[in-house]
């Protein structure tokens, strides 16, 4: 069998599915101290702790704001969680009642006083990529 390059082209153009970008950028950014952990999320079994995140990063607290861009996600749902850890102990530390003492935000901000639920956070990549900001608390 002949394969001519265009159909080539087509066959394998057929087989592949584009990938988007998503940026994020942190704001909020309370203190210069210690690490920005961003995780982002591919399924609600993944926001839920069961499957690992599609993609992570980390880097310093430096300013107020920081981005992080991450390259050729696979188009669909996501979700966003980012931690400042402010004291470099590798978790997110709270007072005694529970609640957060170091900087947390998630995609979409939802205003709500718990973690948000996967469908409060997530949001829709498409090949076009995506362009998100995740406001500290």
């Amino acid at each position: 069998m002949i394969v001519r390059p265009a159909l080539l082209a087509l066959m394998l153009a057929a087989g592949s599915v584009a990938a988007g970008d998503l940026t994020v950028t942190v704001s909020d950014i309370r203190v210069q101290t210690g690490q920005l952990k961003i995780a982002v999320i591919g399924s609600a079994e993944g926001w839920e702790g069961k499957a690992k995140p599609a993609a992570v990063d980390a880097a310093p607290a430096a300013g107020t704001q920081a981005t992080f861009r991450f390259a050729d996600l696979p188009p669909g749902a996501y979700a966003v969680q980012v931690m400042h850890d402010e004291n470099d102990n590798g978790k997110l530390d709270t007072n005694f009642v529970g609640m957060p003492i170091e900087g947390y935000g998630f995609s979409n901000n939802p205003p709500v006083m718990r973690k948000p639920t996967w469908d409060e956070a997530r949001f829709e990549l498409t090949a076009d990529g995506a362009t998100l900001v995740v406001h500290l608390r």
